[in-house]
């Protein structure tokens, strides 16, 4: 499979998750070339963003072989088979550190996913990475005391708004099509304001599944 139409890495980066699922069911694009794509742009930029804190980059490309084995056997493709995504650091993700921007939980490597981690992997999307937070999602500035200071992708040293910060960032700065981030006062409409994207609207209490009252789980998108 090859990218088709003559994309480029930088286009595959802020092409929208809708385009890309097509590209990958009509195997004009691999999962494991647009993984690699993201990656690369993750890596050319996060040193100066700091939005991912915890990258997953081996296990992504890994996830991304076996998405592009099974458009190769000729399974279902899933909603977001191969697509890369972000998941924001106050949420549980299994086997990878969920430090909530703090020293309190920087050890912390959950055994479980929270129920929006089961769905996305369930879907077929390819987790890269934890996007950054302030320290337990407590504030509308991009900083913690664990991770530092994440720059607003326009201007930096400038606020990129929070708590869902990292994930602002990444989707600003085309990491990516896909960005989970919370919101209870804010935090996925602060950061995206700051940014400059466009935000999915708050989703209303009791409308998505979760294990525990803690954070209101919505999406950031690039596009």
């Amino acid at each position: 499979m090859g990218v088709g139409d003559g994309m480029l890495d930088e286009d595959l980066c802020f092409t929208p998750a809708t385009t890309l699922r097509e590209l990958i069911r009509a195997k004009q694009l691999s999962p494991t070339e647009l993984v690699d794509s993201v990656i690369a742009r993750a890596e050319a930029l996060n040193p100066r963003l700091n939005a991912i804190c915890t990258p997953t980059f081996d296990a992504a490309r890994d996830a991304a072989k076996r998405s592009e084995g099974r458009i190769a056997g000729g399974e279902h493709l899933r909603p977001l088979e191969g697509i890369p995504v972000t998941i924001k650091d106050l949420v549980m993700t299994k086997g990878i550190r969920s430090m909530a921007g703090s020293y309190i939980f920087e050890h912390r490597v959950p055994e479980s996913d929270a129920p929006i981690v089961e769905r996305v992997r369930e879907a077929g999307a390819v987790v890269i990475g934890k996007t950054t937070t302030p320290e337990l999602g407590w504030k509308g500035c991009g900083d913690s005391p664990l991770t530092g200071i994440s720059h607003n992708p326009w201007k930096h040293g400038y606020n990129a708004g929070g708590s869902s910060t990292g994930a602002a960032i990444c989707a600003a700065a085309g990491i990516g099509p896909l960005h989970q981030g919370s919101d209870g006062a804010g935090s996925i409409r602060m950061p995206a304001s700051f940014c400059g994207i466009y935000a999915s609207s708050r989703p209303s209490d009791g409308s998505r599944m979760r294990r525990r009252r803690t954070t209101t789980v919505s999406r950031i998108s690039a596009r």
